[in-house]
């Protein structure tokens, strides 16, 4: 981005007032040109997608899909400034991975400033997604639904409907009645954020919802098996069966 040419932003909050205000705002200011304002997440990947702005104003609190699922969909490299309502520990977490952000209600000052960091980021300095994702979520609180796309289509996946997930090189799939769904993560990454008296890592390869579990079976000497509801087969190692143990 350069100082002399115009922002191409798009503006995403599900308040009408809101999105009126900060086209206000940012035409007061100069310097912006607006693409387009979408009220919802789902707006808000595919516009994103097609006109590749140089800025997002996001807001993080949405029906649907929050700000955080829409930087997942959209992979992360998307210069964001946070809209937010968010309390004091949030912002700490924005402050941690350097994100823009302003707290509703905002001073045009404020506005300014965060346009003017917005110009100034490099390409490489992309916010870390699961890490401030991770910080903003409450302490003890697990994942409660995974967000995926696939093309032009967005999955929401609750996570109680997620039978097990197999770590698929650089992806994960996640097998939910009978299909698949992949999405780019690593499994130790999914496991730290998934209800460990749900969810076990049987294998290295695979985490499994004990809920959809139905026995385990003895495959050869230390070698195990858990069979799932469906009849599906999985390994277990040996220390999955420890980690299994604990739980059941």
């Amino acid at each position: 981005m350069t100082t002399s040419a115009a922002l191409r932003v798009v503006i995403v909050d599900d308040e009408e007032p809101a999105r009126m205000a900060l086209r206000h705002a940012l035409g007061v200011l100069g310097g912006v040109d607006v693409l387009a304002e979408c009220e919802n997440g789902f707006e808000a990947v595919r516009v994103v997608t097609e006109l590749q702005p140089d800025l997002l104003f996001l807001d993080v609190q949405m029906p649907k899909l929050d700000g955080f699922e829409v930087l997942e969909l959209l992979g992360g490299g998307m210069p964001v400034v946070f809209v937010t309502a968010y309390d004091e520990f949030a912002l700490r977490a924005f402050d941690v991975h350097a994100i823009d952000y302003l707290l509703k209600p905002y001073t045009d000052e404020r506005l300014a400033a965060a346009l003017l960091r917005a110009r100034e980021r490099t390409p490489a300095a992309r916010p870390a997604i699961a890490a401030l994702r991770a910080a903003a979520r409450p302490a003890d609180t697990p994942l409660e639904r995974v967000v995926i796309r696939d093309g032009g289509q967005v999955h929401v996946l609750p996570v109680g409907k997620i039978d097990y997930v197999e770590a698929q090189d650089d992806y994960v799939a996640f097998r939910s009645g009978g299909k698949s769904f992949l999405k780019e993560q690593t499994l130790s990454d999914l496991e730290a954020a998934l209800d460990p008296r749900q969810f076990v890592r049987v294998h290295r390869s695979y985490v499994l919802n004990i809920e959809r579990l139905s026995k385990v079976e003895l495959y050869a000497k230390d070698s195990r098996v858990a069979i799932l509801a469906d009849g599906t087969k999985l390994p277990i190692s040996r220390a999955g069966y420890q980690r299994l143990q604990k739980v059941l």
